[in-house]
């Protein structure tokens, strides 16, 4: 089973690193990694250059994160596809042999796991624990979702449901997960460990006008897959992240 690792990059030659390094040290060997940066001007890809296991790697202007996202799904040859983007990195070397053990006894179509954030410049220090749980459809409508990090989904689903909606800025990897989970109903296995580490800094976290955008794309998400939420359903998905800084 090939697994396809997605990394899209800008201007990321300060974090990419950590993120090569937990590719190319994973202990499962049928991995490509794929580049797809919108055209740094850093030295992000003097960084990528000196790693042998990159498969492909890009570098140009694109159209923002999920337009390279969905780049990367174009180019990706893998029986599994994830995304581990320049500001994040694999726990240990184990990850990927997890996944895929997960997904061949339970013969699931998605896997994933835990992620912790650490602070940018501090990345011993771990702000926030996002802790999935079982895997239960009817959570999605109680504003859970699984960390998109940590989400590995096998390329049949994306042949299937398609690539992620560039119309949303910041909610496209929950409107594509909504549509794997919820509308496609595919089934998921839940590994009960923290597979990612994510540096704090993401865009939808960035201020507190993006957090109420991200709010109003997640609703949107619902109604453009014809979903029907329940009328808390987009309060409790940024409520359900209050655990996440208390529990670490």
């Amino acid at each position: 089973m090939k697994v396809s690792v997605i990394t899209t990059s800008y201007n990321s030659g300060h974090t990419i690193k950590d993120t090569l390094m937990s590719v190319a040290t994973q202990d499962y060997a049928n991995i490509e990694h794929l580049i797809i940066d919108g055209g740094s001007k850093d030295g992000t890809m003097q960084v990528v250059s000196k790693f042998d296991h990159v498969s492909v790697a890009v570098s140009e202007k694109d159209g923002g994160i999920f337009h390279a996202m969905n780049k990367g799904l174009q180019l990706c040859t893998g029986d599994v596809i994830c995304f581990l983007n320049s500001d994040d990195w694999y726990i240990s070397p184990h990850v990927i042999s997890s996944v895929v053990n997960c997904l061949q006894q339970s013969h699931c179509n998605v896997a994933y796991g835990d992620l912790q954030y650490v602070q940018q410049f501090n990345p011993e220090r771990i702000v926030r624990t996002w802790k999935s749980g079982r895997f239960r459809r009817k959570n999605l409508y109680y504003g859970w979702m699984p960390p998109h990090p940590a989400f590995f989904a096998k390329k049949e689903v994306y042949e299937e449901v398609g690539f992620f909606n560039t119309e949303l800025t910041s909610a496209a990897d929950y409107e594509l997960m909504l549509r794997i989970l919820l509308k496609h109903e595919h089934d998921a296995c839940y590994i009960p460990e923290v597979l990612v580490k994510m540096r704090l800094g993401g865009y939808s976290n960035a201020s507190l006008k993006n957090r109420l955008r991200a709010n109003q794309e997640d609703h949107q998400a619902w109604v453009m897959n014809d979903l029907k939420p329940m009328i808390f359903t987009r309060y409790l998905k940024p409520i359900r992240k209050i655990p996440q800084f208390l529990f670490r």
